[in-house]
């Protein structure tokens, strides 16, 4: 057993060589001894039942022990590469270490990989190197195609690392799983509005130089601001490339040749455009130059661009697109305890792909960390590395055409939280008097109180812009020149503009201004300021914010509101503790019963743990909130005063509508979305006229109607999937040498970027330049084995099949699955029984898939497509059944009828039956719209918690009893639950649009409003009034002190003279209330 001491205590080094040749047949059968002796395992047995099928060549399993399925001749990747001289992998098993060794969410420390290693040897495995030749192996790859990481060095001297942004984006565009998916030009939607290139961020909030300027018609290229000619010989100018129906199209100007100016001579009318196709595009510019057809450009007030464009001279004859990134970044503790170890770390996506993709952790890419560079400094390395590309574009090999393009990178938007939004938009915070990054809202206390003061931070108040935030710091910055900080600090407050960036060189500058006049005192703080004025012109890259210089980026606008944040952890979180703090333990058990019984079909939501959320119900998380907002306005009617249980019907309709994944009408729903959300900002300032002036999240809630317009549906911009990343990031800090920190986290993050480029089919370049991509068994690894794909971050995208069903399993010792006759169900009472016949055969079904892809089980609430008269039906699935035969499927539905008016107490739609008579319909599968969630009308049937039930604990049914509702059985009313975030959008749009549209809580918001604003002053001279009788109360109290308290402080100034090490105040001088200084003890000399 002193061996195995020795291990436990000591640990051991399985380090092998690359063959193995350096251990002896003693020592193998020394070790293969002990492993008998101790009984451990029969190696090759053992091996066998893991699944390593040691002996069996070509043998392949689907599982992830498959690791022993090899030979000694196997090329499973020996030509990893299309160019077979060199292979980086020299057998399958390495391949598949290493891809292990690079999985997002399961880390391998080098002493695990040291005993796979180890293990695998031992079990006979051919190909294994040692540890250390593992790590050469990584290491030779990474050389040959790795991605490259970048040392950095901030303008304040602070050192970080950076994955190369420009090979994130390349790998994308060489991808061809990815490049297929990626969107280059603005659309006009033919349908819903669901994805940023629908929106007026590509239509008009961008320059049009900021956009894919040109079009590859194959032969030539177009390029916007050049002269064209059209299938019909006329002459326009494209000003900017659109998608439209499937097509690219182009808005042009026309070129016309008025009779009223000199012969030949051309015009065009720069504010006049028309969309034509680009198809109906025949000669570019050159072609006409070459045909002698360029005109001659009659005198203008506003003349033609400058032909040809010079872009055409960075695209060097190649195509020449623009890819945009959204730019995430968050302060995350690097450590899994509870310890704070804060990082800054930065995320992008890549916006020219649909929301969908976006959402997969494959797409979410990590660029940097530092523990000491801020964001605003990380950035502008970042933003060094994104200008590279406007004049030296990315190159890359297109997928869809086999030849080179050229890429130019640009910021889409920051969605961040709202601090660091707030930071990086050079905002002073939303503590400040001015509280919002977006738009000047905002004043002293005493101007918020006011009644215009306090009605305008309801709405958004006027823009705020980069330049004019750039103009302000530009002020402050000559003004830290005359070496005054009470006047930067004074400009501070008044404009609502600190930016932490620019900060530290303030701080520098009145050090620097007031040092040189304190040297030289007969120089004027004019000449001083001169002098600094022209280091900071020669310097701005360390002075201003680079997220304020960044082409392209508004930081004050293209920083949208965050649903994680600004709703959940935010609106929801303020609504959940007024409510459960205002609770009794009755009312909490009754709340917690309520809410375990809630009907979760068609909420799509995590299971609910009432009693969990109720015993922390200050420490919930988002899955949490979320429920709480699609559920509590059930369960808290009769438990909340009406204007907080107003709230809560406030809150659950405008998450609704927030949570819309499209938008088919934008008209209408800006209008509901701004009824809601004034709704919520109302109730709120009517229960606490204070908290629309103390929480600056409410405000900021009203922005998101622009951002609506801006960036689409508030969902597309949600930061979940970054902050599920954080997951990813810790996992390698976890497992980095806490030395450099930032450089092993960049490198280990980027090779698995790397891994994930080669498995995926992505095409690299060598360092001598060769493009090579991996052989045809590596990339079709990911699709054999599902597993993995899932543990890379990317899942298959294939949507269930509408229609599709499963069968009910065989009971338990039955070869045949169960089959019922239609006429068994209740099929026989359907009012369209007629049309089926009753006698066939029909098998169980467990579940169904919907038009929406929603599975949908007995007992879901369905809306079909009506077999009868009308449009649409809603339901209550009886039987799924499907036809042996045919290989089709039918549900039986309990049809419910809507009641022509909105619910008394919910204010939401509600299902009864058609005069108290229970009807059937067979409805077929493809019918099936989509699924929705609705409610028993506990309310209004009294259901109560009367039932009794045993507890699970463990799995099994223990002895511990608890109570349940009970539904009344005999009352079948139900609540269409329109607070619901799955489905939002199908159910409104089949609504009665006077059941669901949002009524305003005010019909006069002014004068409600005002009368707020002065219940606000009422309740500040009250505080006011009660802080002054305090001090005088105070101070009177200070000047005629008592003996005992004389006695008081010197006890206590002897008790700190003879406690030396207690630099605190005693509680006998904190309790004596003078305001006299306590004598402090001399220092230890050491």
């Amino acid at each position: 057993m002193a061996v195995w001491d020795t291990f436990v205590r000591e640990g051991a080094d399985f380090t092998m060589d690359d063959g193995g040749a350096g251990q002896s047949e003693k020592q193998r059968g020394q070790l293969g001894e002990e492993i008998e002796t101790f009984g451990i395992w029969n190696p090759k047995g053992s091996a066998g039942e893991l699944g390593f099928q040691i002996g069996k060549e070509g043998s392949q399993d689907e599982d992830l022990l498959e690791l022993g399925a090899i030979a000694e001749e196997d090329a499973f990747l020996a030509d990893l590469l299309s160019n077979n001289a060199r292979a980086c992998y020299l057998a399958s098993v390495m391949f598949l270490m290493d891809t292990l060794d690079h999985l997002l969410r399961l880390p391998i420390s080098d002493a695990l990989m040291c005993m796979f290693l180890y293990v695998l040897r031992e079990c006979g495995v051919n190909g294994v190197l040692s540890f250390d030749g593992f790590r050469k192996m990584q290491a030779q790859i990474r050389e040959r195609s790795g991605m490259a990481t970048l040392p950095c060095k901030s303008a304040r001297g602070n050192v970080f690392w950076m994955v190369d942004l420009r090979s994130l984006i390349a790998q994308d565009w060489m991808n061809p799983a990815i490049r297929p998916h990626i969107h280059l030009y603005p659309e006009i939607p033919d349908g819903p509005i669901s994805e940023v290139w629908h929106t007026s961020k590509w239509h008009s909030g961008l320059d049009r130089s900021i956009l894919s300027p040109m079009f590859d018609a194959g032969d030539k290229h177009y390029y916007v601001d050049e002269l064209a000619q059209l299938t019909s010989g006329e002459l326009v100018i494209p000003s900017r490339w659109i998608m439209y129906r499937g097509q690219l199209h182009a808005d042009v100007h026309r070129v016309i040749i008025p009779p009223s100016v000199r012969q030949g001579q051309a015009v065009y009318d720069r504010t006049k455009t028309e969309m034509v196709c680009a198809d109906l595009l025949t000669a570019n510019y050159f072609d006409l130059e070459a045909a002698g057809r360029l005109p001659q450009w009659a005198a203008m007030t506003d003349p033609p661009p400058t032909m040809p464009n010079t872009l055409r001279n960075i695209a060097d004859g190649e195509p020449l697109y623009l890819s945009f990134v959204n730019h995430f970044v968050d302060d995350v503790s690097g450590n899994r305890s509870k310890s704070w170890n804060k990082h800054i770390n930065t995320y992008i996506t890549h916006a020219n792909l649909p929301r969908q993709l976006l959402q997969q952790e494959a797409h979410i890419h990590f660029v940097s960390t530092s523990q000491n560079a801020s964001a605003a400094e990380q950035f502008c390395d970042c933003k060094r590395v994104i200008t590279s590309t406007h004049h030296t574009p990315i190159r890359v090999i297109d997928p869809n055409t086999g030849c080179p393009a050229r890429v130019r990178v640009f910021v889409n938007a920051e969605p961040s939280d709202n601090p660091m939004q707030s930071e990086l938009s050079g905002h002073i915070g939303g503590n400040g008097n001015f509280l919002c990054r977006k738009c000047k809202v905002g004043g002293t206390t005493i101007s918020k109180a006011t009644d215009e003061g306090y009605h305008a931070l309801f709405t958004p108040g006027e823009h705020r812009s980069k330049e004019m935030v750039l103009d302000a710091l530009r002020e402050q910055v000559a003004l830290a020149c005359l070496g005054v900080e009470k006047t930067v600090r004074t400009h501070q407050t008044d404009t609502g503009i600190k930016d932490p960036y620019t900060e530290h060189a303030i701080s520098e500058l009145i050090r620097r201004a007031r040092e040189e006049k304190k040297a030289h005192p007969r120089r004027t703080r004019e000449d001083i300021q001169a002098e600094l004025l022209v280091w900071v012109k020669a310097n701005e890259e360390a002075v201003y914010n680079p997220f304020l210089t960044m082409p392209g980026l508004d930081p004050t606008q293209d920083t949208p509101v965050e649903i994680l944040h600004t709703i959940l952890l935010g609106v929801v979180k303020y609504a959940w503790h007024s409510t459960h703090t205002s609770w009794t333990p009755a009312q909490k058990a009754t709340y917690a019963h309520r809410l375990q019984a809630t009907t979760t079909d068609g909420l799509f939501i995590h299971a609910i743990r009432a009693n969990y959320i109720i015993k922390y119900a200050n420490s919930l998380i988002r899955r949490q909130l979320k429920t709480l907002a699609q559920t509590t306005a059930f369960h808290a009617h009769d438990m909340l005063p009406p204007a907080q249980f107003k709230l809560w019907l406030a809150i659950g309709e405008m998450a609704s509508l927030i949570w819309f994944p499209e938008i088919h009408d934008m008209k209408t729903y800006k209008e509901d979305l701004t009824v809601a959300i004034a709704n919520v900002l109302d109730i709120f300032a009517e229960i606490d006229p204070s908290k629309i002036v103390e929480k600056v999240k409410l405000h900021v809630l009203s922005h998101g109607i622009e951002d609506v317009s801006r960036f689409g549906p508030l969902i597309g911009m949600c930061t979940e999937g970054f902050e599920s990343f954080n997951g990813v990031f810790r996992n390698a800090s976890i497992h980095s040498n806490h030395l450099a920190p930032s450089r092993d986290i960049a490198q280990q993050l980027a090779d698995q970027e790397a891994h994930k480029h080669r498995l995926m089919g992505g095409v690299w370049e060598t360092p001598q330049g060769d493009l090579v991509y991996a052989g045809s068994r590596v990339r079709g690894f990911l699709d054999q084995h599902p597993t993995f794909r899932r543990l890379f971050g990317w899942p298959a995208t294939t949507p269930p099949i509408s229609g599709a069903f499963k069968l009910l399993p065989k009971p338990n010792g039955q070869k045949a699955r169960a089959m019922t006759r239609l006429q068994d169900t209740c099929a026989s009472k359907a009012l369209n029984a007629g049309d089926f016949a009753l006698d066939s055969i029909w098998h169980l079904c467990r579940n169904i898939v919907s038009c929406a892809q929603d599975v949908c089980t007995r007992s879901s609430w369905v809306c079909v497509r009506s077999p009868i008269n009308v449009p649409h039906i809603m339901g209550r699935v009886q039987d799924i059944l499907a036809n042996p035969q045919t290989n089709t499927a039918i549900i039986i539905l309990e049809v419910f009828q809507i009641a022509s008016t909105r619910h008394a107490i919910f204010n939401m739609p509600w299902l009864i039956r058609r005069h108290d008579e229970v009807s059937y319909l067979i409805v077929a599968a493809s019918a099936i719209n989509f699924a929705f969630n609705a409610q028993h009308d506990c309310a209004f049937a009294g259901c109560t918690a009367t039932g009794v039930q045993n507890i699970r604990q463990e799995r099994v049914e223990s002895s511990v009893s608890e109570n349940f509702i009970e539904h009344q059985p005999d009352i079948h009313r139900y609540i269409i639950n329109t607070h619901s975030l799955h489905n939002p959008h199908l159910l409104r749009a089949v609504l009665p649009r006077e059941l669901v549209a949002p009524v305003p809580h005010f019909t006069n918001r002014r004068e409600e409003h005002d009368k707020l604003a002065k219940a606000l002053r009422d309740t500040q001279e009250q505080r006011q009034a009660v802080t002054n009788a305090r001090k005088t109360a105070k101070k009177a109290t200070a000047d005629t002190p008592t003996r005992n308290e004389d006695d008081q402080s010197s006890t206590a100034e002897q008790a700190m003279t003879a406690d030396e090490d207690d630099d605190q105040p005693s509680t006998a001088d904190s309790q004596s209330g003078t305001s006299e200084p306590t004598s402090c003890p001399a220092p230890r000399k050491h």
